[in-house]
Order: structure tokens, then C-alpha cells, then sequence
């Protein structure tokens, strides 16, 4: 980017109307420009993670993941483990109340964990271990396991998406494969559907009923969750120096992802800071749709894996720093399961033509293959420009369809062939928890129309996914993490295409943030 953009992009800002950008912004307001535009409200229906980052200001859980994955107490007071660990009573805290003024009662937290465990990769494995789920009065859950299930607690407190979020019970009985629209949670804000503007702004107030839990310190998702702004804004800009300008001048507070180029200005200005969101690398990965030729064949997907080049992925969304990425294979860097184990179809030599050949050997035939994807989006939107350029070098049919990410969250959802408007590919980045394990690694699943967008259907992964559950001890998880990253490599559900650093920006008179991704309690202005 020229410095000359840079400047018109300040010039840009410090001209928005009031009513998009207000001019010095009041100390109990805080202005935030997110990584994507929220589209979808329900973060049971979507794992778009703005919808997720917006999820976690409006709603509470019961049980929340701690920075050390240890699960929480939240909405629970505390539990009764009884038979032997396959009957559990869950207590709710008193004075819970939703943001219409409610009361929580045992039904809403029943019915909404009914709705989750039809979406979560965690929540269905709970739920094939679950007898019953009832509410025997208003404070309390009771969960009856037809034998131990030793991380209940675990799922209860995934952080990966969808979390198990409590909604009134009346808007629970959506289906899980409808989404919810009216937005009425428990937590620490409230959502302003009158000032929601979807591609523009959204706003959010503190809730004055919430009641933080008593103990602890806020780590990750657990711990006392003190909303210290009155107010938070988020403001949709999309152009990279505008909300550049705007963080510059204080009319923003938080730029949730800058680019790598707009960092290195940002870094020069005593009154901003530019850090890792998180303490762990983004895992990002190239999706397939399993449902519909060409990638419905697995000599298909493996033809691509000779074109896979990761650093070409890492650099086009952090630079050339290797310090700000890993290569990578199905589980997170720096987390226990990872293994070298298959790691040779993507560490080996990188040949286009050799792609080129095993696709032909695979039959290709000049089949149309859509890759859909952002232009609003720092990562989705970079990782899909060199998936394109890979596509094009392949010499494929390529129908190349880049939209807003709004529009690419809602898109993949659909099951329908491409002469329907159905897609082959797109490209994804995720938390560093999300992939840290089998239990939250959603995309990995191979539990075919039940699972995540792509919808593979691999008996052997479900297989070693439930033998991972129930291994005994660390060393046994790691045996069989290596059989489901050969597994995985070999069947292809997704390409993994490295991990990254995920950096933020923010002014430096912002103190206490939480680190993990864009979470706002804690946070106050100095």
C-alpha cells in the first residue's frame, strides 16, 4: 500500500459523519471495528467467529474453558456427580435473569443445550453418551449418562464454536439448522436491535443485571466477566487505512485485524499497540465439498496436495516474518497431540505439475470446480487469492466467486450442486483451541450430513475419534492422534494450509484484555 493511500485513508476517516465515527469518543463508549461484518446473529447456526465474538458479549454458559482448558463454573453454582459419575445435578447461581428480564430457569439451559449438541462437534458425542436431559425445578439441570462420560465438564465448556450458549426457551425450540433472530441472552451486554445495521454498525449496552461470578481472575472464557463501558460500538469498515486513520485520530478504540502493511504504520505510533490476539497460532485450512463432484472423490482432493505450498498461504495474510507461522497438520502447534505422523504429502517436494498429473490420473475431465470466498476479511480473504492463483496454475475450470464474507458464511451452507448455486471450495481460519484436539476439532469430523460445512463422511475418523475419548492417559490420546492425522491426510476432509499469528491493534490507554480473540470484559479505558 502507498504512503499517499495511507494518508487519504486518514483523511478519509477523520472525515466520516458522526453518526459512523463520533468525534472523540466518550471514556465509557468504546469503538471497535471487527474482522467481518455480522450477518448472522445465531452462533449456533453459524461458526463464523464474528458471530461467535459477538455471542460471547450477549450470552452466558454454564461452564466456561479457562486459558489453561480447565472448565469453570459460570452460570452453575456448582454440581453433584452421583452413580458413579453417570448422573449429574447442576445447580444454577442465584439472581439469573435474560435480558428481557426473565428469570433463567432449568428449561431454558435444557432446551438450549438440546439445540446445541445437534451443531457442536462436542455436543453430539455428549449426546450419544446421554440418557436424559431434564430440569427437575427452575435452578436446577439434570443430566443422566448411560455410562462416565469424563468430560462432560469439558464439553459443557468447549470454547470452539458453536459454544453451548443458554437462550430463553422459547427461542431454543428453533431448529439447530434454523437461525434465530431476536437476540436475547444473559450476558455481560445487551444487543441493540435497534441500532443493528447490518455492513455498518452495531451496538451493544452494559447489562445492569449481570452478576460476574465471585472468584477467580478472567482467563480465557471463565472468571468474573466486568463490563467496565457503558457502551460498545462496532463500526464496519472495510477499507484497511480508513479504519487505520480512524484507530490513529481515537475515533476507534480497537482494530480487531489490521493488515500486515497497515501494522507496520500502526507500529510507529507511541499511542497504539499491536499484539498477538492470542498466545497460539490461527490454524487455516482448505475446505472440500464431499457431497458433489469433483471433490467427492478422494483422488481428487489428493491430487491437490502436491500445489499446497503453506508459507505461500501464511505469508499472503502475515508477511515474510517466519515467526508469525508454522506449517502445519491437523492439530494446533504447540499443543500436546501434535505429530509428525503422514506430515510427508504436505513437507515433501512441491510440484504443480505433478498436481496436474494426479488429477488427470483421477479423471479429470474439465469438471467446474467454485471456489467461493471474501474480499472483506483478512485472512479467508488472503488464504483464497492464493488458493485461486493454485487453481488457475492447475489449469482447472474454475468458476472463482468472491463476495463479503457475510455472503460466503451464508453460501456454504447450501448442500446444492454447482447448475444450483452450490460450491467445491473455500478457505477458513480458525481459533487456536479449536484445533487443539479431536474433541473440538469440528471440521475434522467425518460424520457426513450431521457435521460441518463440506459434510465428509469417514467411518474411520468417527472410529478413532471415539477411541481417542476413551483413551486412559496422555500417551494413548497421542498414539491414536497420529493414527487420525494419517487417517486425515489421506482422506482429506480439509488441507490444512499453515497457522499464523493473528495480531490486533488497539490503543494503548485499553487495559486488562483478555487474551484469546475480541472479548470485551475486563477491558477498560486507563
Amino acid at each position: 500500500m502507498l504512503r499517499r493511500d495511507l494518508i487519504a485513508g486518514a483523511a478519509a476517516a477523520a472525515a466520516l459523519p458522526r453518526s459512523t465515527i463520533a468525534q472523540g469518543s466518550a471514556a465509557r463508549v468504546l469503538k471497535f471495528v471487527p474482522q467481518a461484518n455480522l450477518t448472522s446473529l445465531d452462533p449456533i447456526w453459524t461458526t463464523a467467529n464474528v458471530t461467535r465474538n459477538h455471542a460471547w458479549m450477549v450470552y452466558d454458559v454454564l461452564y466456561a474453558m479457562d486459558q489453561q482448558f480447565r472448565p469453570q463454573p459460570q452460570m452453575a453454582a456448582g454440581h453433584v456427580l452421583e452413580q458413579d459419575g453417570r448422573l449429574c445435578t447442576i445447580t444454577l447461581r442465584d439472581g439469573l435473569r435474560f435480558h428481557d428480564g426473565e428469570p433463567v430457569r432449568g428449561v431454558d439451559c435444557v432446551v438450549s443445550l438440546e439445540r446445541w449438541m445437534k451443531r457442536s462437534s462436542m455436543g453430539q458425542k455428549l449426546a450419544g453418551v446421554l440418557e436424559e436431559i431434564a430440569a427437575p425445578d427452575d435452578r436446577t439441570i439434570r443430566l443422566r449418562l448411560r455410562r462416565p462420560f469424563p468430560r462432560l465438564f469439558e464439553a459443557l465448556a468447549t470454547p470452539a464454536n458453536p459454544a453451548a450458549f443458554i437462550v430463553p426457551a422459547r427461542l431454543a425450540r428453533t431448529d439447530a439448522f434454523q437461525q434465530i433472530r431476536e437476540v436475547v441472552g444473559s450476558g455481560p451486554f445487551r444487543f441493540l436491535p435497534r441500532e443493528y445495521n447490518s455492513g455498518s454498525f452495531i451496538a451493544y449496552e452494559r447489562n445492569p443485571d449481570y452478576r460476574p461470578v465471585e472468584r477467580g481472575e478472567p482467563s480465557l472464557l471463565a472468571g468474573p466477566k466486568t463490563a467496565h463501558f457503558d457502551r460498545v460500538e462496532w463500526h464496519i469498515i472495510v477499507d484497511a487505512a480508513t479504519a487505520a486513520g480512524a484507530l490513529q485520530t481515537g475515533e476507534i478504540d480497537w482494530y480487531e485485524q489490521p493488515p500486515p502493511e497497515i501494522q507496520q504504520l500502526l507500529r510507529r505510533n507511541r499511542q497504539i499497540s499491536v499484539e498477538p490476539i492470542d498466545r497460539l497460532k490461527n490454524p487455516a485450512l482448505l475446505r472440500f465439498n464431499h457431497l458433489h463432484p469433483p471433490f467427492n472423490d478422494k483422488r481428487m482432493r489428493q491430487a491437490l496436495l502436491p500445489a499446497i505450498n503453506q508459507v505461500d498461504f501464511m505469508q499472503a495474510i502475515v508477511g515474510t516474518d517466519p515467526a508469525l507461522y508454522e506449517t502445519m497438520g491437523i492439530f494446533t502447534p504447540g499443543t500436546p497431540l501434535v505429530t509428525e505422523a503422514g506430515m510427508e504429502v504436505l513437507t515433501g517436494p512441491r510440484s504443480i505439475d505433478r498436481a496436474k498429473a494426479m488429477l488427470k490420473e483421477a479423471g479429470y475431465d474439465n469438471q467446474l470446480i467454485r471456489l467461493i470466498g471474501p474480499t472483506d476479511i483478512l485472512a479467508p480473504a488472503a488464504l483464497t487469492q492464493v488458493a485461486g492463483d493454485m487453481f488457475r496454475r492447475l489449469g482447472v475450470n474454475l468458476d472463482f466467486v468472491l463476495t463479503d464474507w457475510g455472503s460466503v458464511v451464508q453460501r456454504r451452507a447450501s448442500r446444492e450442486p454447482l447448475d444450483r448455486g452450490g460450491w467445491s471450495v473455500f478457505l477458513t481460519a480458525s481459533a487456536s483451541f479449536e484445533y487443539a484436539d479431536p474433541a473440538n476439532n469440528f471440521p475434522l469430523r467425518g460424520n457426513g450430513t450431521n457435521g460441518w460445512f463440506g459434510w465428509p463422511t469417514v467411518p474411520k475418523l468417527e472410529e478413532l475419534r471415539d477411541a481417542w475419548f476413551d483413551a486412559p492417559d496422555l500417551e494413548a490420546q497421542r498414539h491414536i492422534a497420529r493414527e487420525i492425522q494419517v487417517t486425515a491426510l489421506d482422506e482429506l476432509p480439509y488441507i490444512p494450509v499453515g497457522a499464523y499469528t493473528s495480531m490486533t491493534s488497539l490503543r494503548r490507554n485499553l487495559q486488562g484484555r483478555v487474551p484469546g480473540f475480541a472479548l470485551f470484559w475486563n477491558l477498560r479505558r486507563a
